[in-house]
């Protein structure tokens, strides 16, 4: 390795205490656009969690708008379809539907018009 002087000695260090600094001024421009974009982003995140949330409220608002049924409804028709009467005509309500056939009453009940 050569001998340096001195004076060119200091002149490299100096030198390279600047671009050391130059370096580290770098890193905190980078840093703190980093930590902008990672606010962001959890920002974002949530925004996009709850406006998936809504339009899950509104498509299941729409669904029992639409024909939807209630979770009542839906155990009325699960009874129905396995062949028994959730009507209260004649007093079949629980009783067997005769060779499954169709029953207008539980149906208006399970399907009819919601207030």
């Amino acid at each position: 390795m050569e001998h340096l002087d001195d004076r060119t000695l200091y002149d490299k260090f100096a030198e390279l205490e600047l671009h050391a600094h130059k370096s580290v001024a770098e890193l905190s421009e980078i840093q703190k656009s980093l930590m902008e974009v990672i606010e962001r982003n959890a920002e974002l995140e949530i925004e996009n969690q709850h406006l998936r949330d809504h339009l899950q409220e509104l498509e299941q608002h729409k669904s029992s708008e639409n024909g939807g049924l209630s979770k009542s409804r839906k155990n009325l028709e699960k009874l129905y379809e396995q062949g028994f009467h959730v009507c209260n005509v004649d007093n079949m309500y629980g009783t067997r539907r005769l060779n499954d056939e169709p029953c207008v009453f539980c149906q208006n009940i399970i399907y009819g018009e919601r207030k």
